[in-house]
């Protein structure tokens, strides 16, 4: 805590500051050591798990303890902490994973972390939450490989947990694979996992399950079948080969590839790196338009994804919807450094400059200039968690290095048809 509050304290003094002189890692080292504490500092002190969101209550998130995983480790590498600290979080996170309740392998979306009982989502989702448990066993994998070499056992532990996930269950004995399963309802919710959106990596990951795999029928009939996975069409004159109109929210291009590295990952159709930054370019130039004459919009502001708002309280806010607001949320461009590293660092040194975004944590997780208070002053663990995240793999590589060394991993993508070109 005392590191934590010496860097809060030296990242407002450097706000408040005249920050043309910075550098743009000077600036980028702070934004991701203080987006890191979300997950140390303010992690569930029971279970080590990610709170859901910093403004209510103790809910903690399986998908979102998945992102944070990633970021202890980059912040073990960054000399946030020492590497025995990390490792010890990474202990008291794996040891709550084994504890809980799990459905045919899957977590639920969220737990009670005093009981150890699920959360509802929402009214028949009660059980296991398969995109949610993708999220979490990405950071998983990354560990396991970041602790292999001197913390065998638990790297173990979590091989254990990785090979526990009944990814074909969740097929109901189909070519269908299904997002929940519930004791209480069964396959109620009924909701197949079809893109193009976040969760690529669930079926990358069941493919590559050397435990309960499914095949690569299950991927053609069921994430391919949808009105928005192949576009092809032009925005602004950028070409986005998949996904609805516009792309829709940026999360698309980060949750899935917080391990899974898009450079050069094809499956003979569509480069991912590709089609990640066409998404993020065409929504700058939805920004410069400015087509609802949103107050702000530019080339330094930008970047639209679900989130917390000042106006609704939570909305995806992609262009082309109602949902447009004029909120900016952080994590877009932030996390999307990877894809555009200049574009997105004005966004950040905006960010940087304006009063009041700056908290303990990172940015805060939204910002609409048309309101007041303009800032929503709190976070979000699936907004915090890709910024860190994606910065580190934008300096470093280095959560994309670890889940790739995964030999399962390789396996998985070849039986889907992806490659590296």
């Amino acid at each position: 805590m005392r590191f934590r509050l010496i860097a809060f304290i030296s990242a407002i003094l450097l706000a408040s500051s005249c920050n043309s002189g910075l550098s743009d890692e000077a600036i980028l080292d702070q934004v991701e050591r203080l987006t890191i504490g979300y997950f140390t500092d303010f992690s569930d002190p029971s279970t080590g798990m990610a709170l859901e969101r910093s403004n209510g209550g103790r809910t903690v998130t399986t998908g979102g303890t998945g992102f944070g995983i990633m970021a202890i480790i980059a912040g073990a590498e960054r000399g946030c902490y020492s590497r025995e600290e990390g490792v010890a979080r990474i202990e008291k996170i794996v040891t709550s994973l084994e504890n809980l309740e799990r459905f045919h392998g899957a977590w639920a979306h969220w737990y009670n972390p005093e009981t150890g009982k699920v959360i509802h989502f929402s009214e028949f989702d009660n059980g296991g939450d398969l995109v949610e448990t993708a999220f979490l066993v990405q950071g998983l994998l990354a560990a396991r490989h970041w602790l292999e070499a001197d913390n065998f056992d638990l790297a173990e532990r979590i091989h254990d947990l990785w090979l526990g996930v009944e990814w074909s269950w969740y097929t109901n004995g189909t070519n269908t694979l299904y997002w929940h399963w519930s004791k209480d309802y069964g396959f109620r919710m009924n909701h197949p996992i079809r893109g193009y959106d976040e969760t690529l990596i669930t079926y990358i990951l069941a493919a590559s399950s050397p435990s309960y795999p499914v095949g690569r029928e299950v991927y053609e009939n069921t994430y391919k079948k949808s009105s928005y996975y192949y576009n092809g069409k032009e925005y602004y004159g950028i070409t986005l080969p998949l996904g609805m109109e516009l792309g829709g929210p940026l999360f698309f291009c980060h949750y899935s590839f917080l391990g899974l590295d898009p450079r050069g990952l094809t499956d003979g159709k569509t480069n991912y790196f590709e089609r990640n930054r066409a998404h993020t370019l065409i929504q700058r130039a939805y920004a410069i338009d400015n087509p609802k004459n949103h107050k702000g919009y530019g080339e330094d502001l930008w970047g639209f994804t679900s989130s917390d708002d000042p106006v609704t309280g939570y909305s995806s806010h992609h262009p082309g919807t109602p949902e447009d607001n004029g909120t900016v949320s952080p994590t877009a461009a932030v996390s999307s450094i990877v894809y555009t590293p200049e574009e997105s660092m004005k966004v950040i040194r905006r960010l940087w400059d304006t009063p009041g975004m700056v908290g303990p944590y990172g940015f805060y997780d939204a910002y609409n200039p048309s309101c007041e208070p303009a800032v929503v002053e709190h976070y979000l663990a699936i907004d915090q968690g890709p910024e860190a995240v994606m910065i580190e793999n934008y300096r470093s590589g280095l959560l994309w290095k670890l889940f790739m060394q995964a030999p399962e991993i390789q396996k998985g993508l070849e039986k889907l048809g992806f490659y590296y070109e």
